[in-house]
């Protein structure tokens, strides 16, 4: 099952730099366990535990799966996994 991977900028120092990356599993859990097995490390910034990080936002084909089931999300063939680092601050 091949799952497209879309690394925001912060992150692809982990993938040697590249945009996106393709990737295996079940669920999002596995499929950053496999994430991980090839791009060491990067696992420990989108996810804290069993849960997504609190400023990381993680899509699954454009939806956020905050309002899914989080990193139990099933994954289907196909999918696309976006990776986004939420931006906050500015001038008052």
């Amino acid at each position: 099952m091949a799952i497209e991977v879309r690394i925001p900028t912060i992150l692809r120092t982990y993938t040697d730099g590249a945009k996106a990356v393709e990737g295996n599993g079940d669920t999002l859990a596995d499929l950053f366990a496999d994430l991980d097995s090839r791009h060491n490390g990067i696992r420990e910034r989108i996810v804290d535990g069993e849960q997504l990080r609190r400023f990381v936002n993680v899509y699954l084909n454009d939806e956020d799966v905050r309002f899914l089931d989080g990193i139990s999300t099933k994954l289907s063939d196909g999918d696309n996994v976006t990776i986004l680092p939420a931006v906050a601050g500015g001038m008052r």
